[in-house]
């Protein structure tokens, strides 16, 4: 996490994860969701607190999820099937319930056939949003398996590289690879410059965007931090569109690239499982793909982990750039925290405590916390 979206102290309030992840699991209860799923939903999101993935965690979603399930958009008992299948491979429609929950289903699936062909993918569409994509790689990880996760967000919001409209979702990617002695590999980044909850999670600290995250109306990207009030979406919103430029934010610094991944990513998860892309659903339409690797079906186990732990200990152990400390690798910084946070707490923004006190309340739920 950048230090700028850490939660100044005088505004933060510590939770217990247990008492989170149990009021979160009634509130889903609460709104129609069986108990297993409510408890499997809220495990997704309260892990992404933990890891300090916060623009995925209770705070930006939980609350999206809750108008979702009241207006109808989310379907809190979905018939989800499996409409095409083979051996390594199936496609399921997700039948408008939401990704948080279906989506661990999708990659035990993947599992299961990782286990028989070597690897397992599955696609997934008519769903709704997934959440933390490396909670859902990252079950792949008690296997000693390498896990993969996609997801073709439903609202347009990135422009491709010299365009003028969004033409394409945040698109995010994660893979996550075990190691031996070394904690997991595990990326977990968007295609874009900046995942969108991001916006609104600066919209609560009142904090500026940094350049080359979003883009004037007419396109051309902004390079000078801007306050995060002025993006016209959500409580106080006033001026530029929330338009978000791809991974490198321009064609000089790379955002080709970006632009490249997220159309991977939609075709992949989207057209792949017959979903179409971003442009033809409505905005809660996602789509999303997993997979599993059996590492075995390539490679000795042991060799492998042994290799991945030279090969993570040799970065961690390169010599760090002038006025830095140390180099990092995927997944450490989100190691890192998770055991602080296991430890004092998840901490959450008043406002955040105050929407779920008065929500819990509505509900008639009670709130640990």
């Amino acid at each position: 996490m950048l230090e700028k979206f850490r939660i100044k102290d005088e505004d933060t309030v510590l939770v217990k994860h247990g008492f989170l992840q149990t009021t979160v699991a009634s509130i889903f209860n609460k709104l129609g969701v069986n108990p297993e799923d409510s408890e499997s939903g809220s495990e997704v999101l309260v892990e992404a607190d933990l890891r300090g993935v916060d623009s995925h965690g209770v705070s930006n979603q939980l609350r999206s999820y809750v108008k979702g399930y009241q207006e109808g958009r989310i379907n809190p008992t979905p018939n989800w099937r499996i409409i095409r299948e083979s051996p390594s491979t199936a496609t399921i429609d997700c039948d408008g319930g939401l990704g948080i929950i279906l989506t661990p289903k999708a990659m035990d699936l993947a599992i299961q056939k990782a286990k028989i062909t070597g690897v397992g993918m599955v696609t997934m569409r008519n769903s709704r949003h997934l959440g933390m994509a490396a909670y859902h790689a990252m079950r792949a990880l008690k296997y000693d398996f390498i896990g993969l996760c996609m997801s073709a967000t439903g609202t347009p919001l990135v422009l491709p590289t010299y365009g003028q409209e969004a033409m394409l979702g945040t698109n995010p990617i994660s893979i996550a690879i075990p190691a031996g002695k070394e904690h997991p590999f595990v990326l977990d980044m968007a295609t874009s410059s900046i995942a969108a909850n991001k916006i609104q999670l600066a919209k609560r600290l009142g904090i500026e965007l940094s350049g080359g995250w979003i883009a004037e109306p007419n396109g051309n990207p902004i390079m000078d931090k801007i306050p995060a009030q002025e993006i016209g979406t959500g409580p106080g919103g006033t001026g530029y569109p929330p338009v978000l430029l791809p991974l490198g934010s321009s064609r000089e610094m790379g955002s080709h690239k970006g632009y490249g991944l997220g159309c991977m990513v939609e075709i992949l998860c989207g057209i792949l499982s017959g979903g179409g892309f971003s442009l033809l659903g409505d905005r809660d339409h996602y789509k999303h793909m997993v997979a599993a690797y059996d590492i075995e079906a390539f490679s000795p186990l042991q060799e492998f982990k042994e290799t991945m732990d030279e090969f993570l200990h040799s970065l961690k152990s390169s010599k760090p750039a002038e006025g830095q400390t140390r180099v990092m690798v995927p997944g450490q910084p989100e190691f890192e925290e998770k055991t602080e946070r296991l430890s004092k707490g998840i901490p959450l923004h008043i406002e955040v405590i105050t929407w779920f006190r008065k929500t819990c309340s509505e509900l008639e739920v009670e709130c640990l916390f």
